[in-house]
């Protein structure tokens, strides 16, 4: 199922554009250390440095980076415009070429030594986040009553936990019948 087949183009606009940080991800993800200083500060123009420490922050933040950096929430930027000593205004000429902010986007995530996925890894990766995502539904949705929700509506496809039991007959007074709940 495509992602455009289960958001509409506002909720997929709102998914790929910045939210607006808390107060701890704001500190947590803008602050610049030296090193990251250092490394923003190679690039030219004012408006570069800004939009490549705006794009330094993000990425770690939201594991990507919106394609309109200009549009980064307010508190942030100016986080990074008083540590860098830059006005908040450079941000908004940044990036009109689209290869300015590619080109920055690869040196931040060689900088932050974040790797492309070839083949071989992406089905490691593959298996290690699909493993994650059928233990924590099987954390939520197999056990108790959970369990036997899953088996009524036939999500039959959860049989590969290995906590996972079909519900049992349950004593019912007139006969033996399909219990809601697991022993």
């Amino acid at each position: 199922m495509a992602t455009r087949d289960v958001f509409s183009e506002d909720e997929l606009a709102q998914l790929r554009a910045f939210p607006e940080p808390a107060c701890a991800e704001l500190i947590r993800f803008f602050t610049l250390t030296p090193a990251d200083e250092e490394f923003v500060r190679r690039f030219r123009d004012r408006k570069n440095v800004l939009g490549a420490a705006v794009q330094l922050c993000t990425l770690p933040w939201l594991g990507f980076v919106p394609d309109d950096v200009a549009a980064a929430p307010a508190a942030a930027v100016a986080r990074l415009s008083e540590r860098l000593g830059i006005p908040v205004g450079e941000l908004r000429g940044y990036g009109a070429r689209g290869q300015t902010r590619t080109d920055h986007l690869k040196a931040v995530a060689a900088h932050l030594s974040w790797r492309q996925v070839d083949g071989p890894r992406w089905k490691a990766l593959e298996g290690f986040l699909f493993a994650r995502a059928m233990e924590q539904t099987r954390r939520s949705c197999c056990s108790g009553r959970r369990a036997s929700t899953c088996h009524r509506h036939g999500w039959s496809g959860l049989a590969w936990c290995s906590s996972w039991s079909a519900p049992r007959p349950r004593e019912t007074g007139r006969g033996m019948r399909r219990g809601s709940a697991l022993p």
